[in-house]
């Protein structure tokens, strides 16, 4: 179990895809992703294991949630600035989203 504050301390992001490229250099199949946050967080990197559901053109422009806490983490020869959220099933993992547009940088709480 952890606590509110525990909980408190994940700072959880809406984001929006703005590029995607395939990462052939990754263990698990993935994509290089570029998410804009907004003006007060900027666009982070993050290099997620979508590839089974998702084309990179069905990612362009979707909005996404993600921890932008986290310290930078080393994925092969990329740096990984946030990580993105999704339900994994096996292999597949289906993305986090809001279910409306919202503004990039909300917090999700």
């Amino acid at each position: 179990m952890i606590s509110w504050d525990d909980f408190h301390k994940v700072d959880m992001r809406v984001g929006t895809i703005l590029e995607v490229e395939e990462f052939p250099e990754a263990r698990n199949p993935a994509y290089k992703l570029k998410i804009d946050f907004g003006k007060d967080l900027g666009v982070k990197k993050s290099s997620a294991q979508l590839t089974s559901l998702y084309t990179p053109e069905d990612l362009v422009g979707k909005q996404v949630i993600a921890v932008v806490n986290f310290p930078k983490k080393q994925i092969g020869p990329f740096m990984s600035e946030c990580l993105v959220l999704g339900a994994v099933q096996g292999k597949d993992v289906t993305l986090l989203t809001p279910n409306q547009a919202v503004a990039n940088g909300l917090s999700i709480s």
